[in-house]
C-alpha cells in the first residue's frame, strides 16, 4: 500500500450543504430550494442516502436495493432531474453512501431473501457476514415479542412464505406443507425472542443494531454489485463526490478506500471517520479527508473557558454527587461504560470474536499460543478492548500503537492467577501481528478492530456522554469531555496542519448526528464563563439545590442544561400551541438522554415509573414556570451566546477544509438529538438575520476567491496586541482574508472590555465582507473592528 496519498482527479467543492432526504422532502422539493441555495455560495449540495431503503425510512441509511435510486424520493430521474437543476445553477452534488450495512428487511431485501430461501448455496450468500457455522448453520432473526412457544400461533405458513405479523420470510422450497414445528426447523433461519440478539446472534451488524446486518463489501463481487448504480451515476456526472458512512465498520477500511479511489477516478470524497484526540486519520487513505467531527471538537473548544470548565465541573459534582465510574469523572465513566456495553450489549459479538481467537489458538502450531482456555481468551479480549483509546487499528498503521502495552499490563490485572493473565500477552501478539498467520489469524484481526469500534461508539457516544454532564456542549460525536476546552495555539496548530496535510477534508459544526445544533452548543459555552452564576440559578429552580422534583440530580443538571441552550420557547411569540411543541422536544430528547444512558432505564430494560417521573419533571419544571428563572439567565447572557453562535460560524467557514452546512444553519438553529435535529426547514427561512448575513459574506467570499481557501492556500494566526489579546482569535488565509471572532466574551466584559487591544493587519487596505462600507489597515483597534458585530471577515481590496 502506498504511503503518499493519490491527488483526487476531480474538482475539490468549495463548501456543500447538506440535504436531509426523506419522503416529505423528496428530489423535487429539494430542486425547488436550489436556486435558494445556490444563493448562498456553495458549490455543491450534500445528500444524504439515495438509494433504495426500508419504505418510509427518515433517513435513508438502511438500504435494501443498492441497484435503485430510491422510488419514494423520486427514482432515478427524480435525482437526475435535481442534478439537471443544481448544475443550471452551478452546484454540483455529492452524496452519502452506507458501504458497511443493509437493512435486515427480507421482503423489501432481495439478496437477503435469498439468503434466507437457499441459505449458505445462495450466491448472494457471500454478501453477509454470517457465521454459518453458529446457530446450526441457521441464520438467527431476532423478530419474535417473546420465545417461540408463546409466539408459535402467530407464526402462519402461507403459501411459499412464513408471516409473523408485518414480518414475511421465505420459505425453503418443498417445505410449505410441513407442520409448523417442522416446518421451522427446516428452514435456512431460525425466528427467535428479539432478547436472544445480545447474546446468541450470528451475523454482524451495525453496533447493536439487530435491524442491519454487515455487508462483506471487501468481496470484490460484492463490491461491484453493491457500488455499480452509484459508479454509474458519477460517470456519466449526476452526482460528483462522496461521503462515506461509518468505514469503521468495514472489514478493510485500507482496501476499500483504494478500491473506491479507483473505481471512482479519484473524485472528491470524505469519510465519517472520528478520531480521538491526538489521532490523526491513515495518511495513506486516498481520500480527502473526515467528514469533520474532529474540526467540529477544535472549533467548540475554541469558545470554552478551560478554567470556567473545571469549575462547572465541582459544581456539577457537588450538586449531582455522582459516583465517578457513573458520572462524576470521565475516563472512569467511559470504562464503566465499556465493560457493561461489551457484555451486554455486544455480547454475541464477543462470543464470535473468542471463538475465531480459540480457532487461532487450538490449530496454531506455536506453542506459545496452545492451552487457553476460553475463558481466559474472552477475558483478554474484553480487558484489550476496553481500554483502546481510539475507535479501531486498521492495517496502515502500526497496531502496537492503539493496542498499546500499558493496556496489557493493566488487563493482565483482571486475572487472579498471573499465568492465566498470560492470555493477554497471547490475544495482544495475535492482533497486533506479532503471531498467528493464516486466514484465522487475519479474520480475528479484522473481527477485533470492527468489534473495537462498535464498542468505542456505544460506550462512548451512546452511553458516556448521557452519563457525565458537566458541560452537554462538549459531550459531542468526536469531543473530548474530559478536556472540552481548546486553546488558541492548538487551534491554530490545528488548522495548520489540516492546511498543510488534509487541505480539503470536510469540516462541521452541525450535522444529522450531532446531540446539539452549534447553536445550542454556542449557547452552552457561555456557562463555562459564568459556572457561580449558573450553579446559583439551578439551586433556585432545585428548590433545596440536589434536584428536587426529579428523578435523580444528575438528569435535573442535564435537563436545565438542554433548556437553556435550546433557548426560550418559541411559543413566547407564537402562542400555546408552539409551547407545547417545544415543550414535546424537550420531552423527547430527555427520554433518549435517560434510556441511553442506561442506569436507571434503558431502550431494552425499560422502567415505567422512573420514565414516568422524569416526563412529569420535565413538565412541570424545564418545561413549566421554573424555567423563567433559567430563560431570565439566558436573556442576560444573551450577548455572549450571540458572540459564540456568530464566532463558531465564521470560524467554520473560513478555516482550513470545506465546510458543509446543514440544512437550515444558515440562520439561527437550534436543535437536539435526532429526531429533532432532521425536522423538515423552510426555504428560504423565514429571518436569517446576523448569522445569516455572516454566513453568506463568507461563502460567497469562498466561491468568489477559491484560491485563497483552496488545497493550495495558506494558513497564519494572526494574534492581537494588548490587554485583552486572548479574547481575539484571527487569522489569515493567503494574506487575502482575515477572520477574526471574540472569544470568551463574558469574561473580556467583566475585564473591562477591549482596552486599547489591537490587531496587527497584514499589509494593504482591507474591506469589511459582512457590513460594506468599512475598511481598515495598520494596527486596527479591535473595539472599533467589533463595533457592529462579535466577528469581522476582512478581503484585502489593495
Amino acid at each position: 500500500m502506498t504511503s503518499e496519498r493519490p491527488a483526487p482527479a476531480r474538482s475539490v467543492p468549495t463548501a456543500t450543504y447538506r440535504l436531509q432526504l426523506q419522503p416529505g422532502f423528496p428530489f423535487a422539493a429539494a430542486a425547488r430550494a436550489v436556486p435558494y441555495l445556490a444563493s448562498l455560495g456553495v458549490s455543491h449540495l450534500h445528500l444524504s442516502p439515495v438509494l433504495q431503503a426500508v419504505p418510509g425510512s427518515p433517513h435513508g441509511y438502511d438500504v435494501v436495493d443498492h441497484t435503485r435510486v430510491r422510488d419514494e424520493l423520486g427514482g432515478e430521474e427524480g435525482l437526475r432531474a435535481l442534478s439537471r437543476t443544481a448544475r443550471e445553477h452551478g452546484l454540483g452534488l455529492v452524496v452519502d453512501i452506507v458501504p458497511n450495512h443493509m437493512a435486515m428487511a427480507p421482503r423489501h431485501n432481495r439478496a437477503l431473501w435469498e439468503v434466507l430461501r437457499e441459505g449458505p448455496a445462495s450466491p448472494y450468500a457471500r454478501w453477509f457476514d454470517i457465521d454459518w457455522e453458529a446457530q446450526g448453520g441457521k441464520v438467527l432473526l431476532p423478530v419474535l415479542g417473546g420465545p417461540v412457544g408463546k409466539e408459535i400461533g402467530e407464526l402462519k405458513a402461507d403459501g411459499d412464505v412464513l408471516r409473523y405479523y408485518d414480518h414475511v420470510f421465505p420459505l425453503r422450497e418443498g417445505t410449505g406443507g410441513l407442520p409448523l414445528p417442522e416446518l421451522l426447523d427446516a428452514q435456512w433461519y431460525r425466528p427467535v425472542w428479539w432478547r436472544l440478539a445480545r447474546t446468541e446472534l450470528n451475523y454482524r451488524r451495525f453496533f447493536s443494531i439487530s435491524e442491519l446486518i454487515g455487508v462483506r463489501v471487501e468481496d470484490p463481487e460484492v463490491f461491484e454489485a453493491t457500488h455499480a448504480e452509484i459508479l454509474r451515476l458519477l460517470r456519466e456526472g449526476v452526482i460528483d463526490g462522496l461521503r462515506i458512512d461509518h468505514p469503521d465498520g468495514l472489514a478493510d477500511p485500507d482496501g476499500y478506500l483504494e478500491r473506491l479511489h479507483e473505481a471512482t477516478g479519484g473524485c472528491w470524497t470524505v469519510v465519517e471517520k472520528i478520531l480521538s484526540d491526538g489521532e490523526h486519520l491513515p495518511a495513506a487513505w486516498p481520500v480527502a479527508g473526515t467528514t469533520g467531527y474532529d474540526a467540529l471538537r477544535h472549533v467548540d473548544g475554541l469558545f470554552t473557558d478551560p478554567a470556567g470548565a473545571d469549575e462547572l465541573l465541582g459544581r456539577y459534582r457537588r450538586y449531582a454527587a455522582p459516583r465517578p465510574d457513573r458520572g462524576g469523572d470521565w475516563e472512569a465513566t467511559v470504562r464503566r461504560a465499556a465493560h457493561q456495553v461489551i457484555t451486554h450489549e455486544l455480547a454475541a459479538e464477543t462470543e464470535r470474536l473468542t471463538r475465531v481467537t480459540s480457532r487461532v489458538c487450538t490449530t496454531s502450531p506455536d506453542p506459545a499460543l496452545r492451552d487457553r482456555a476460553p475463558w481466559a481468551l474472552r477475558t483478554a479480549l474484553r480487558e484489550l478492548l476496553v481500554r483502546l483509546g481510539v475507535y479501531r487499528p486498521y492495517a496502515s498503521v502500526d497496531a502496537a500503537s492503539v493496542v498499546t502495552g500499558a493496556a496489557a499490563e493493566e488487563a493482565r490485572l483482571a486475572f487472579v492467577v498471573p499465568e492465566e493473565g498470560e492470555a493477554v500477552d497471547v490475544v495482544r501478539d495475535l492482533v497486533i501481528g506479532r503471531a498467528g498467520d493464516g486466514p484465522d489469524a487475519v479474520e480475528l484481526r479484522t473481527r477485533f478492530a470492527q468489534a473495537a469500534s462498535a464498542l468505542r461508539a456505544k460506550s462512548v457516544e451512546d452511553t458516556a456522554y448521557y452519563r457525565y454532564v458537566p458541560l452537554l456542549s462538549a459531550n459531542e460525536v468526536g469531543g473530548d469531555p474530559g478536556h472540552p476546552a481548546v486553546s488558541p495555539e492548538d487551534f491554530h496548530a490545528y488548522c495548520a496542519r489540516l492546511q498543510r496535510d488534509w487541505p480539503a477534508t470536510g469540516t462541521v459544526v452541525s450535522t444529522h448526528d450531532t446531540k446539539r445544533s452549534a447553536d445550542v452548543r454556542a449557547a452552552l459555552a457561555v456557562l463555562t464563563e459564568c459556572p457561580e452564576r449558573w450553579a446559583e440559578v439551578l439551586a433556585e429552580v432545585s428548590g433545596s439545590g440536589s434536584g428536587a422534583g426529579a428523578p435523580d440530580a444528575q438528569l435535573a443538571w442535564a435537563a436545565w442544561q438542554t433548556v437553556f441552550g435550546l433557548g426560550p420557547a418559541d411559543g413566547e411569540r407564537g402562542g400555546e400551541r408552539d409551547r407545547e411543541r417545544y415543550g414535546e422536544r424537550v420531552r423527547r430528547a430527555l427520554l433518549k438522554h435517560v434510556r441511553e444512558a442506561g442506569l436507571h432505564t434503558s431502550w431494552t430494560e425499560q422502567e415505567p415509573p422512573y420514565e414516568e417521573a422524569v416526563e412529569r419533571f420535565v413538565t412541570e419544571g424545564p418545561c413549566g414556570a421554573p424555567a423563567e428563572r433559567v430563560a431570565a439567565l439566558r436573556s442576560v447572557l444573551e450577548p455572549h451566546v450571540r458572540a459564540n453562535v456568530l464566532g463558531t460560524a465564521l470560524v467554520h467557514l473560513t478555516m482550513p477544509g470545506v465546510p458543509d452546512v446543514y440544512q437550515g444553519t444558515e440562520g439561527e438553529y437550534r436543535a437536539l438529538v435526532d429526531p429533532d435535529n432532521r425536522r423538515p426547514v423552510r426555504f428560504p427561512p423565514v429571518d436569517a438575520g446576523e448569522k445569516g448575513a455572516v454566513t453568506v459574506a463568507a461563502l460567497r467570499l469562498r466561491a468568489r476567491r477559491p484560491e485563497v481557501f483552496g488545497e493550495t492556500a495558506a494558513y497564519a494566526p494572526l494574534p492581537a496586541e494588548g490587554p485583552a489579546a486572548d479574547h481575539c482569535a484571527a487569522f489569515v488565509r493567503s494574506g487575502e482574508v482575515v477572520t477574526a471572532v471574540t472569544r470568551l466574551s463574558l469574561r473580556l466584559a467583566e475585564a473591562g472590555g477591549w482596552r486599547g487591544t489591537r490587531l496587527p493587519l497584514p499589509p494593504g487596505r482591507w474591506a469589511d465582507a459582512v457590513t460594506p462600507g468599512r475598511e481598515f489597515e495598520g494596527h486596527a483597534r479591535v473595539e472599533q473592528l467589533f463595533e457592529r458585530l462579535p466577528v469581522a471577515l476582512l478581503e484585502r481590496i489593495a
